[in-house]
């Protein structure tokens, strides 16, 4: 009779469960008014993802990114971010009465931001963020009073005069991010008392005047990139609650305070980019928590202090940027202790002495710059240690001695940079274990010896220059043959030999196959951005921005132009001047449809100008002065822009207007003896004996000036340093 009795209760909770899913599932009809209003606003809209397809019949549930209240089938939540969405019909859900969550965020809507949404009087949180919004904030939005979150973020077409009642309409808001805007004017007054706010970015627009301190108790505050002017406070309301303090890319002068350091939450404080000055107190010690530290782009002074975290073996700081500061003296033993740094960068100071035996301690390092400083003495060995290494900067210090063969476990490097130092010694071997590497710069040092055939093993290279070094030999074969390279520079050392006529096709950026914009620079720039978004690690990303081309000037090249060379479509200069090298300029420079910058002179190339070198219309410098070219140089087609292009040519000639090129024109007054006076006796007239002299003068320098070894002695003086 029990079981009989279980089995009944059981039966009955079933039916009951049942009931009560049907009931729901009845219950989730989606109200008709809201679901007229929906398919209104689809229909005004590009959807290419088809994320709305699902937007039929009446059951709330199929609908995508839509939520229904269970008894009334009324819309009350709309999520529909990053969905590829486009147009300008926002207005179309004001009819949604009962909204209390809109987020359409990192999509394409245009338009201005609705005035009617003042009357979504339900609403809680609105996020247009990542759109294409524009106009200003309408001030019917001050209605809002039950909104906890405003996010208006990346639109740059919103803009005007910061309303002052963005401080006051909702007493609830807790978050307010309007970054990346247009705003103007300064913080309204009531955000800084606002008690409920506890996340504001407001980076990225044109606010100015003096920043105040917040008497609330926030946990995020981003007023990087503005105007904003005054000294630092100390956000004492914040002392337990900030995380994120970023005040980067402003004009704050001053001090740094030491009541900053007294935020004892802080994961992430950016000073960077302000006027901030004087030196930093040793009073200024930091939570242990604290995990990224920027204070780069200021005037800072003075020694860094041994301390800036409380207890250094057991700091969580992942990223530790001074650079482009005045601070001095050595780099201080106590930051090798800081063992979860990712990122040390000391770049553009007036650091001395040596780099720090115990910086192999820092096992995590992905990216250290030290350049533009004045380190002395060796490339430390212990740097092997940090095998995790991304990026190594030591360019532009007074570093010396070879390098050792250890740093060869630096097998995850990618960028290389030792220029402007006095390293010595021989290239690559002790580096070639390191098969990341994408951009190797050694320019400007006492490396000596030949290449070797271990930079094959760096087949990921993308620009390589080792510059004004005392590198010798021939050039491999090899050389032209990484398939990413974008820039090879080799000038200003003893090269010799012939430059080699192969491997031209391996190259996509030499060939033109590669899509990548170049953006203008003409140096080589690699900016190292760094993400951090409050976990414990860093993503580094670089960008190369470089021209596409060779230069191997200022050796001693022999032989002729490959006609590979000149056959690379991609290039966007090549500058193979001060050399030995001779015959005709190849006649196929009209494929060089990107060619910017073309400088062969100071060598001994002779024939004519080739015709094809007039169509190439992206041409900014030519350079073929003081070699043994001949014959005529039309100007009709443009190449009149670079007037000394052709100095040093005695055998050639100009046309001008069209007029051809007449050769006795171009030869010295008097050549046709005796044309004038009809003497044939023999004897000679004193003015035709000048005449023959000079004619004589000219027919030699122009015998000497084509012979290759009495050019390099004439000529060697004059090389410029590059």
């Amino acid at each position: 009779m029990a079981a009989l009795d279980r089995k009944f209760v059981s039966l009955l909770l079933l039916l009951l469960t049942s009931l009560v899913a049907a009931a729901e599932e009845a219950g989730l009809g989606l109200d008709a008014g809201d679901r007229d209003a929906l398919l209104r606003f689809r229909s005004q809209l590009n959807d290419p993802r088809l994320r709305l397809a699902s937007w039929n019949g009446s059951n709330c549930t199929t609908w995508a990114g839509i939520s229904c209240e269970n008894r009334t089938g009324r819309v009350f939540r709309i999520n529909l971010g990053d969905s590829g969405l486009s147009g300008a019909a926002l207005e179309l859900l004001c009819n949604l009465s009962l909204l209390e969550t809109l987020v359409l965020s990192g999509n394409d809507f245009s338009g201005p931001i609705p005035r009617c949404f003042g009357r979504l009087q339900a609403l809680r949180t609105l996020d247009l963020g990542r759109n294409k919004l524009q106009g200003s904030l309408p001030p019917e939005m001050a209605g809002l009073w039950q909104l906890e979150e405003l996010v208006l973020s990346g639109n740059p077409g919103v803009g005007g005069l910061f309303p002052e009642w963005i401080g006051t309409f909702s007493y609830r808001l807790k978050r307010l991010d309007l970054g990346s805007t247009s705003l103007q004017g300064e913080i309204p007054e009531g955000l800084f008392h606002l008690s409920s706010l506890k996340f504001l970015d407001l980076s990225g627009n044109r606010l100015v005047g003096e920043l105040k301190d917040f008497e609330q108790p926030l946990v995020h505050l981003n007023l990087s990139q503005n105007q904003l002017s005054g000294t630092l406070p100390c956000f004492s309301a914040s002392t337990g609650s900030l995380t994120a303090l970023n005040l980067a890319s402003n004009a704050l002068v001053g001090g740094i305070p030491t009541c900053i350091s007294s935020l004892r939450s802080l994961l992430e404080l950016n000073l960077s980019s302000n006027g901030l000055q004087y030196r930093i107190s040793p009073r200024l010690i930091f939570s242990d928590k604290l995990q990224v530290l920027d204070l780069s782009s200021n005037e800072l002074s003075g020694p860094i202090p041994g301390s800036l975290v409380e207890e250094p073996e057991r700091a969580e700081l992942l990223l530790l940027n001074l650079s482009r500061n005045q601070l001095s003296g050595e780099i201080p033993a106590e930051m090798t202790e800081l063992r979860s740094l990712q990122g040390l960068f000391l770049s553009q100071n007036q650091l001395t002495g040596e780099i720090p035996v115990a910086i192999g301690n820092l096992t995590y390092l992905q990216s250290l710059d030290l350049s533009y400083n004045f380190l002395s003495g060796p490339i430390p060995v212990s740097l092997a240690g940090c095998f995790q290494l991304w990026q190594l900067k030591l360019d532009h210090n007074n570093l010396s001695g070879a390098l050792h063969p250890e740093l060869d476990a630096l097998d995850s490097l990618r960028i290389l940079d030792l220029a402007g130092n006095r390293i010595s010694g021989e290239i690559p071997l002790p580096l070639a274990g390191c098969k990341s590497l994408e951009v190797v710069d050694l320019s400007s040092n006492d490396l000596g010896g030949e290449l070797s055939g271990a930079i094959l093993k760096w087949q990921n290279l993308r620009f390589l220059s080792l510059a004004r070094n005392h590198l010798s030999g021939d050039l491999p074969n090899w050389m032209f043959s990484f398939q990413y390279l974008r820039s090879l520079n080799l000038s200003g050392n003893h090269f010799s030999g012939y430059i080699p006529d192969g491997d031209f096709i391996v190259s996509d950026e030499f060939n033109g196959n590669s899509n990548e914009p170049y953006d203008g620079f003409s140096m080589v720039l690699v900016p190292v951005s760094v993400n951090f978004a409050g976990s414990r690690q860093l993503e580094f990303n670089y960008k190369l921005h470089s021209q596409v081309g060779i230069d191997l000037s200022n050796n001693a090249l022999r032989g002729e132009i490959p006609e590979g060379l000149i056959g690379l479509k991609g290039l966007e200069y090549l500058n193979l001047s001060y050399n030995d090298l001779a015959g005709r300029i190849p006649g196929n420079l009209e494929k060089m449809g990107k060619l910017k910058r073309l400088d062969l002179s100071h060598n001994s190339l002779s024939g004519e100008v080739p015709a094809s070198i007039s169509v190439l219309r992206e041409l900014e410098a030519l350079n073929l002065s003081y070699n043994c070219l001949s014959g005529p140089v039309p100007t009709r087609e443009g190449l009149q822009r670079f007037p000394g292009a052709f100095a040093g040519n005695p055998a050639l000639c100009m046309e001008f207007s069209g007029k051809g090129c007449d050769t006795e024109a171009n030869l010295p007054a008097g050549k046709a003896i005796g044309a004038s006076g009809g003497r044939d006796d023999g004897w000679m007239s004193v003015g035709a004996f000048w005449i023959s002299a000079v004619a004589s003068f000219y027919a030699s320098v122009v015998a000497l000036l084509c012979s290759p070894m009495s050019r390099e002695y004439i000529f060697q003086a004059f090389k410029p340093e590059f």
